[in-house]
């Protein structure tokens, strides 16, 4: 049995070390010295090529090295017997809500704003609303949505959540399917974009959401970059119907250097950094899943790919 590691070569770098001394029994590949394809029974990917999972005749588990599986899912040959992980690991969990927190924070407390003041030398203050008074909504109300939702509840703000499907989460008021959407955006001076990207998701932040939010709303999206259409954005942005975007990811990864959201005063970009997969952490939580599917035992978080998350 024998386990294929395939990431960049930076991540390779950082993960074998920790990969070698957790789990001395099993034989660890890294790409693309795989050798003997049909002895590989385990697969830990970040961005595999097409067809690369197919050519593992034998292979019974894979686990996407990262919070999302939709790079996955883009590989129309992807195995479907084999099961399918995601990582769900605290410290990226924590991650995300410090990247939620530190966004909404700057939204709300207009810091594009100050800093033009700032780069213009005008000393001016602006009126300024209290956390309470500033509802916030998030889009996927799992494991991160929640604990994003806690910090910011945390602040004094008013926060809401949006899910595909009902469910209930104490402390929190809940919309759900097409007509909670309309609800949620409808009362979200800020939207926070946590959403699985999946066929139902992609585009879902549009020029029609934006017209939905009140005027002057503010948006971070920390999801994946096609739930964002671009060419909607901007005109948002010029108009007023928003005020700001704090943007993690996008459409095309690294964003070219030509891209109007460089140099657009109203937008903040970071590079995918909200939440980066932190090996140490990540490694015994894989280990463990690992010798659970081995011994015949659940697994948590496996990927139902009917609904693609």
């Amino acid at each position: 049995m024998a386990i294929l590691f395939r990431s960049t070569p930076a991540a390779t770098a950082r993960w074998r070390p920790l990969l070698g001394a957790l789990m001395p029994d099993h034989e660890i590949r890294y790409w693309p010295d795989i050798g003997d394809k049909a002895a590989i029974e385990y697969a830990l990917v970040w961005h595999p090529e097409p067809g690369l999972l197919a050519s593992l005749p034998n292979l019974k588990l894979v686990f996407g090295l990262g919070a999302g599986i939709d790079h996955l899912l883009r590989d129309p040959a992807l195995p479907r017997h084999a099961l399918i992980v995601r990582l769900v690991d605290p410290y990226m969990t924590h991650a995300m809500s410090e990247y939620v927190a530190w966004s909404v924070l700057r939204l709300h407390r207009q810091d594009l704003d100050y800093r033009a003041q700032q780069h213009a030398a005008v000393w001016r203050e602006r009126d300024q609303k209290n956390a309470a008074e500033r509802p916030v909504g998030i889009l996927g109300f799992g494991t991160l949505g929640q604990e994003a939702g806690g910090k910011l509840k945390a602040l004094g703000f008013d926060v809401a959540g949006w899910s595909r499907g009902a469910k209930s989460v104490a402390g929190f008021d809940i919309f759900d399917g097409a007509a909670g959407l309309d609800g949620l955006l409808a009362r979200s001076e800020i939207l926070v974009c946590l959403l699985p990207l999946t066929p139902e998701t992609a585009g879902i932040l549009n020029a029609r959401a934006f017209a939905r939010m009140p005027r002057g709303a503010g948006l971070v999206n920390a999801g994946r970059g096609g739930h964002l259409v671009e060419d909607d954005l901007v005109p948002a942005l010029d108009s007023g119907q928003l005020s700001g975007a704090v943007l993690d990811v996008f459409l095309e990864e690294p964003l070219p250097a030509g891209h109007p959201f460089w140099r657009h005063k109203r937008i903040i970009v970071t590079p995918h950094v909200a939440a980066e997969t932190h090996p140490p952490t990540a490694a015994p939580i894989i280990r463990e899943a690992i010798r659970r599917f081995a011994a015949g035992l659940p697994v948590a978080n496996a990927v139902d790919l009917a609904r693609g998350y």
